[in-house]
Formats: structure tokens, sequence, C-alpha cells
């Protein structure tokens, strides 16, 4: 990680307040703190890598090991090629005290004002905080989505979002609809069928890209390293040439080879799914893919193929919203999904000092951009002192 001159003695300059305390928080933190500039973490929960102690249990990386560290830090050879969740968890953790990070926990920030070419944070307990410049790294995943399914408020049935699953235990013996395929969804499928669910039922709206988390020990991540900058059409042509040779044909059992691009696709916010026991559970017989859910009518889960369904419990594996409308959304810098116009070390042109990081999960990797991210962040508040203007 690059280093400089720590900032000239003088008055105390206000301090780059970084909102989150998730791992594109930590990085900005770190790589700031190594340029000499104060930052300081303001984290809601009580712990960093609150998001990441709440995933489910057999959650792992999709990403590898050496290509998911953050700025000045490896992760260990120890953690293995694909990461455990508790190992990321213990990575964040040294992270943080191996930098000497300043964090505040508890703190949760409501909304943030300009004031001249200051910010101010109005936080828990009455605080205001005045700043230098924010960067916002509150999550891609940050509050649970369910759908606004017809009958919702009235559904007699036992319903959680997959926030809550951890382990497929309470599930023994049940018939359980996991709704949507996406990556959550399909593992969280996969881990039912081999916990001992009775019945496990995957309601897909839209065919996923299907894709090995590696072949033949090349990794799907390093594959989308190498054409991250390429044009949509030519990747999408690529990724339709490789699911031929390394994805198998499971029209049969309800997955058919979807008829958009990968790329395309992952324009629109659908990362690839990668297989992590689904095709196994499929050949099986163990997971069953089902229509989409399209009412909830007392008991019975209505789908959009007609059928009613009664299962035990559903799991909604339906992502979540970026919800920085209340913190943000008074400042002209979201667009019309609610996510910020720009990222990385560009500022909107109505909010000079104001950073996003982790609000795209791009293909090469989530802790990979953080990462990149960072640095660039850093470099641009220790040249610019954080109120750096324009989208440049």
């Amino acid at each position: 990680m690059a280093t400089s001159t720590p900032e000239p003695p003088g008055p105390p300059a206000h301090p780059v307040y970084v909102i989150g305390g998730g791992p594109g928080g930590l990085a900005v933190a770190a790589c700031l703190r190594a340029r000499g500039v104060r930052a300081v973490v303001l984290e809601k929960s009580d712990a960093v890598g609150a998001s990441w102690r709440g995933h489910y249990a057999r959650l792992r990386l999709h990403t590898t090991r050496r290509l998911s560290g953050l700025p000045g830090l490896r992760m260990p050879r120890s953690f293995g090629r694909w990461v455990a969740r508790a190992d990321v968890v213990r990575y964040l953790e040294t992270y943080a005290e191996h930098h000497e990070l300043e964090i505040v926990t508890g703190v949760e920030v409501f909304r943030v004002e300009r004031d001249g070419t200051e910010w101010i944070l109005h936080a828990t307990g009455g605080r205001r905080l005045t700043g230098r410049a924010v960067v916002v790294a509150t999550g891609y995943n940050h509050t649970p989505r369910l759908p606004d399914w017809p009958g919702l408020d009235a559904y007699e049935g036992e319903l959680s979002h997959a926030l809550g699953y951890r382990t497929p235990e309470p599930y023994a013996g049940k018939d359980v609809l996991v709704v949507g395929v996406g990556n959550t969804g399909a593992e969280i499928a996969a881990d039912l069928a081999e916990g001992g669910a009775r019945r496990v039922r995957l309601a897909m709206r839209t065919v996923p890209h299907l894709v090995r988390r590696s072949t033949a020990g090349w990794p799907a991540q390093r594959s989308a390293v190498l054409v991250r900058r390429l044009p949509v059409p030519l990747v999408d042509l690529l990724g339709k040439a490789l699911a031929r040779v390394a994805a198998p044909d499971l029209s049969a059992y309800g997955l058919p080879r979807p008829d958009t691009g990968l790329a395309t696709r992952q324009r629109a916010g659908a990362v690839p799914v990668q297989d992590v026991g689904l095709v196994a559970a499929l050949r099986s017989g163990k997971v069953e893919i089902v229509a989409a859910v399209d009412d909830l009518a007392g008991p019975e889960v209505v789908l959009a193929d007609g059928s009613r369904i009664t299962p035990d419990a559903v799991i909604a594996a339906t992502g979540y919203r970026r919800a920085l409308e209340p913190l943000l959304g008074h400042l002209g810098v979201l667009d019309d999904r609610g996510h910020p116009v720009v990222r990385g070390a560009r500022c909107p042109r109505e909010a000079p000092g104001l950073y996003f990081t982790g609000f795209v999960n791009p293909l090469s990797g989530m802790l990979r951009e953080l990462a990149l991210d960072a640095e660039r962040i850093a470099r641009r508040i220790a040249r610019t002192g954080g109120s750096a203007a324009g989208r440049g």
C-alpha cells in the first residue's frame, strides 16, 4: 500500500468519516491512514463485518483467497482457496487491528448534509459530526427485500427472508420452498437438500447463468478479470461458448440455458450463479425447479403456472435494497433505483467530497473491486483534501 507524509502540524483537520465497518469501509480507512489522513469508521452494529457475521453457515467466498484480500494485508494461506464465512470475519477483525483503524461501533448515521466545504453527519444519540469528506460503505446487501406479493400480509404460512437462514437443521423433514435462483437461493436450496429437508422446491422467474466455480483448476473469477473491459456483446459470446463446454445442460431438470448474454444480464444487476451443490441436487431429484411465485392465498402459494402448493416454510432469497434514500435522498446523488449515480473515486457534481464504495457486484469479484476502490478513493482524498469536485 502506498504511503505519504502525514498532514502538517496546525489546527487539526476534520476527519474523513467512513460509514460502514464492512470490508469496503475498512479498506478505505486503511488506505487513508497509510496516506496520513485521519479516517473514522462509524459502524452501527457492535463489531466490524456485521453482514458477514449474519450469513448462513456454509457460505464460502466465490472468489479465490489470492484475489480477495484487502490492501495491506493478505488473507492467510491456511484459509484455503475458497474462504469460509467465519474466516472472512476473522480476517476483517485482524485487518482492523493490523492497520490500527479508528472504529466507533454502535453509531448509526441517519442523515448526511453538505455545509459549505464540510459535511455534517447526524447520528445516534443526537451526535452532530463534522467531516472533511464522507465515504458511504453501507453495503450492497443492506436491507432485506420481499416482493410485494398479493396476499403477503395475510399469508398464513411460515415465511422468512434468506437473511435469517443459518443452517438446515430447523427444516429437517419439512417441505420448503426457496424463492429466487440467485447465488443465495441456489446455495440455500442445496444446503436444505443435503441437510435433511423432506422436499425442496426452488421458484424461478428468470433463468440464471450457471457457471462452475473453477474448471480444470482455473477459477471463473480469473476469466471475469480478463474480460472485464471487453465490449459487452463480445463477453456475451465468450460466455455462451464457455457455457457449452463447462456448464451442463439442465433443461431436463427445469433449468434451461438463458436466452440473454452473461454480461448483458450482469449489467442489469444479475450475477451468474456459481454451482456449489445445485447441479448435483437437481440431478438427484433433491431440488425441484418450479414457476415463480405470483400470489399468496391463505396457507397456499400460487405459482405463475397456476399451480398451488402448501409448503411448510417459504424462504425468500429475493435480494436486498441499498436503502440510501433516508441518508442521502435529499442530496440528488441517487438514481431512480436508489443507487449512487457515481462510485469509487468520483464524486457527484452536486456533492464534492462524497464517495461511494461497494454498490456494484462485478463479475470480477466484490472484494477485489472494494480493494481497488479503496486505493483510488484514498488517493483522491489525500490529493484534494477530500473536496474533489465533479465526476472526473
